[in-house]
């Protein structure tokens, strides 16, 4: 089963992306524990996407789609601007008491991707930046 979406680069289409994700994991009926860290997983990658890589240009467009098999998800997210957006370092393991203590804001989503999902991989396609999320579902 597979799917796919084109989203304008706003804040505006992250419901619209949330809503996507769920809909087509519910229609693989998985439970909803795995559906809600995948949505947050996706939701997180898009909104970096669209804030860091594009400026929250809405004349710039990513697309999403979602693979799904017996077993495993496969999910990519590919922009389609003309600047590549790798971070330099996908997941960080912070300290989060640390972290709790020093008050900070921010900066903790893509360590939360990592965790929720089994591969984390950005790269360079076609002169646009791709991520490609994978998870085994039990």
């Amino acid at each position: 089963m597979t799917s796919h979406l084109r989203i304008a680069c706003s804040r505006h289409n992250l419901q619209q992306v949330r809503d996507f994700v769920r809909s087509f994991l519910m229609a693989g009926h998985r439970n909803d524990v795995i559906v809600n860290q995948v949505v947050l997983a996706v939701d997180e990658v898009v909104a970096n996407f669209i804030i860091h890589a594009n400026g929250e240009d809405a004349n710039q467009f990513l697309d999403l789609m979602l693979a799904l098999t017996e077993h495993r998800l496969d999910i990519e997210i590919e922009d389609q601007g003309h600047t590549i957006f790798i971070p330099s370092s996908v997941a960080p393991n912070p300290d989060m008491r640390e972290y709790i203590r020093q008050g900070r804001r921010g900066g903790m989503g893509m360590a939360l991707v990592s965790r929720i999902m089994d591969q984390v991989e950005f790269f360079e396609r076609d002169a646009h930046t791709v991520c490609h999320l994978s998870k085994t579902l039990g």
